[in-house]
């Protein structure tokens, strides 16, 4: 087959993911729209383009909006840009850890901080706490586990 419809094909079941998503997440008083979808993919694309990543699948984004939607940090005025940030974030630091983190480990990580330490910030969580953590397992340690394991100290 032709890899420019290929692509299409691809973009187009991406757009039926997120707009899907939109039943979940309107709960939470959330809705991407047309536009905001689109530019979403695009955004997918540059950051795949930007980390040097091939993705198969629909990406990751489904999964994001799904553990992020119902935060206090999150609200419909910067909710597609919120998401699109957290999309360069997790696919920035699925390489800077060595990708030693599966796709929910590291969302499941994002998430909570996102909520604790980092009280809604992505400038922390991207400069700050997920920069620490990756620099540790760069470093070969474990420690960066923290509070997921036994260790109650994160650094």
């Amino acid at each position: 087959m032709d890899d420019t419809f290929m692509l299409l094909l691809s973009e187009q079941s991406q757009v039926d993911l997120l707009k899907k998503t939109n039943a979940y997440a309107g709960r939470y008083g959330l809705c991407l729209t047309d536009a905001d979808i689109q530019e979403l993919i695009v955004r997918r694309r540059e950051c795949l383009t930007e980390q040097q990543r091939v993705e198969f699948g629909n990406g990751i984004l489904d999964k994001i909006i799904f553990a992020f939607c119902d935060s206090a940090y999150i609200y419909q005025d910067n909710y597609a840009e919120t998401i699109a940030e957290l999309q360069r974030i997790f696919y920035l630091y699925k390489n800077e850890s060595l990708n030693e983190w599966t796709d929910d480990e590291l969302i499941r990580i994002m998430r909570d901080a996102i909520d604790r330490e980092c009280q809604g910030s992505l400038e922390y969580l991207e400069e700050t706490l997920l920069d620490q953590f990756a620099r540790n397992i760069r470093a070969n340690t474990r420690r960066f586990m923290g509070r997921y394991e036994e260790d109650d100290e994160i650094f």
